[in-house]
């Protein structure tokens, strides 16, 4: 079916579909053609490697493009350099530490998880929502394409669609609506298996300090650049998709990456190269455009600002604050925090508080070196040879030796302005320990007004804290039905669970859709075969109380879902 064929479709069922939501919908929500779209632009594991950056090496005239015409944020950073971890504090507003997300990953084969500890979705906090339900709630329609990766299952009420073909195009006419695009072709994987052809000859490529210069190291990083170009290829469909749809002019574009890395010694990290992500804002009609915003701000600042822009009421219990939308915070960021737990079955504990200018470490296991054998990451050429070298003590590089020195220091300080690359740690010099006072002050401050998880092992948060002592997660209560005479009201008496609903003319049936795929993810890096269609579940609406109006013979399917618990379904047919 051609684009405007499959526009023409989509605008016919969704005219119907809007009908619907109008006659359905309870009164609190409203859709507004006021209220700005919203476009996330997600690749992954790379730091600010881009033109618009200043970057002289790398091409992406893309992202260069959208950068002239937004705002390039220079100083923002995520919670945690790998991505499960930071995608759940994204997508909660939440750091990871505080509710028990930290550890990559919560959801795993048995094989990969640390022994005697289940494969679990984690129980967050009972008022602790993905945001995407607060959009929806204010009339948005939110899809995701397609990794989600939140260290929890998320319940039906958080997106309308999420999967290898979700679209904002599938809207009802006029809807406001919140759409993110990940792109994985810049993924640590896509390194590990190398392009077959580089933009850029390995020995134009230079190297981070703390690296042996070598040819497989400067061949690894040639790849990374060249994986940023097939992005930046990437996300110039996506625009140019935006631009035809006629809804780039009028949308936030939001550009940035996951996390930081993804070569040896940067994912996972709580370092710059870890944390410093690339992040560009294209305003609605250009407002603001060619300009830079140099202000501290925190990847958990992202949920209160898109609830901001949207309108919608931004909860109390977010640890972020918004800085853009209506509702952006007057107070800003003196300081960022970050944290790395677990990684596969390896555990750690590393804190660290950066004030733009310096950053301060403190590892709880200095026993432990800096280095996690991971057997993913052993993967990659160049982290291969890193280890063959150090194996036959050939490295004579001192910064990446210190990667494998165990004990580690307790305190690490440096002075990341003039220090990028992080191999000087000043902690034991006199002449700055006024500022690792200030920031050890800071860091630990925030760990107790905000609450470490990683302090209980992890075992006994999930199977005694989490599942009170048993084999597997509580089960939702049963959602309620209430008839009355105008339909039905919902309630469910576990608290903090979401309730989402259908509506069926008749038995529940036809529970899925046929939806064309278009996606940038790993479905497309990894596809087997031609398949063009993929079935969806039909979306959920969010009950935000009141009544549902129902008729005869129509039968509602109602899940209650708090996150971490297990759902719970049940239906009411009207007579």
């Amino acid at each position: 079916m051609n684009s405007f064929l499959y526009r023409k479709t989509i605008l016919t069922k969704t005219k119907l579909s809007v009908l619907v939501i109008m006659f359905f919908a309870p009164l609190s929500i409203v859709i507004s053609q006021n209220q700005p779209n919203i476009v996330w632009v997600v690749c992954e594991d790379i730091s600010p490697y881009i033109g618009a950056y200043g970057d002289a090496t790398v091409r992406t005239p893309n992202i260069d493009a959208l950068a002239q015409e937004g705002v390039r944020f220079t100083r923002v950073y995520t919670t945690a350099g790998v991505c499960a971890p930071s995608r759940s504090s994204i997508i909660t507003g939440m750091n990871q530490i505080s509710i028990g997300t930290s550890h990559m990953r919560t959801k795993n084969r048995p094989s990969l998880m640390p022994e005697g500890v289940p494969s679990h979705s984690a129980v967050l906090p009972k008022n602790v929502k993905a945001f995407p339900e607060y959009l929806r709630k204010v009339g948005y329609y939110t899809t995701n394409n397609a990794k989600e990766d939140y260290q929890f299952e998320e319940p039906v009420t958080v997106w309308d669609e999420s999967s290898v073909a979700a679209s904002y195009q599938n809207r009802a006419p006029g809807q406001p609506f919140y759409s993110v695009f990940n792109f994985a072709i810049s993924h640590e994987s896509q390194v590990i298996s190398p392009p077959d052809s580089l933009h850029h000859q390995p020995d134009d490529m230079v190297l981070p300090l703390y690296y042996e210069n070598t040819a497989q190291m400067r061949h690894d990083k040639a790849a990374l650049y060249t994986r940023i170009e097939q992005m930046d290829s990437d996300v110039g469909e996506l625009i140019t998709q935006l631009k035809e749809d006629g809804v780039y002019d009028s949308s936030y574009v939001i550009f940035y990456s996951d996390h930081g890395g993804n070569l040896p010694w940067m994912k996972r990290e709580v370092l710059e190269r870890g944390l410093h992500i690339p992040f560009i804002v294209k305003y609605p009609n250009g407002t603001n455009a060619g300009t830079v915003n140099n202000d501290l701000i925190s990847s958990i600042d992202f949920a209160p600002s898109m609830l901001s822009i949207a309108g919608a009421e931004i909860p109390g219990y977010l640890q972020g604050k918004a800085f853009l939308g209506p509702s952006k915070s007057q107070e800003k960021n003196r300081y960022v925090f970050a944290g790395r737990d677990r990684m596969a079955d390896k555990y750690d504990r590393v804190r660290s508080v950066s004030d733009g200018t310096f950053r301060y470490v403190y590892n709880f296991h200095p026993e432990v070196s800096k280095y996690q054998d991971l057997a993913y990451r052993k993967q990659m050429a160049s982290m291969k040879e890193i280890i063959e070298m150090r194996d036959a003590g050939t490295i004579t590089n001192p910064y990446l030796l210190d990667w494998f020195k165990a004990p580690k220091p307790q305190e690490e300080l440096y002075y990341t302005a003039k220090d990028p690359d992080e191999v000087h740690n000043l902690a034991d010099e006199p002449s700055y320990r006024k500022k690792k006072e200030e920031l050890k002050q800071v860091l630990f401050e925030w760990l107790e007004d905000v609450g470490d998880m990683s302090e209980i092992p992890e075992k006994e948060m999930v199977v005694e804290h989490w599942w009170n002592g048993k084999n597997e997660p509580p089960l939702t209560k049963n959602p309620k039905i209430k008839k009355n005479r105008e339909g039905v009201a919902l309630s469910c008496d576990t608290e903090g669970a979401s309730i989402g609903y259908r509506i069926f003319d008749g038995p529940p049936a036809d529970t899925t859709i046929s939806r064309p795929i278009h996606t940038w993810g790993f479905y497309w890096l990894f596809r087997d075969g031609d398949k063009k269609t993929i079935e969806v579940p039909k979306p959920w609406t969010v009950y935000s109380g009141g009544t549902i109006p129902l008729k005869k013979g129509q039968t509602i399917q109602v899940n209650a879902h708090r996150i971490g618990y297990r759902p719970n379904e049940t239906t009411y047919r009207s007579n």
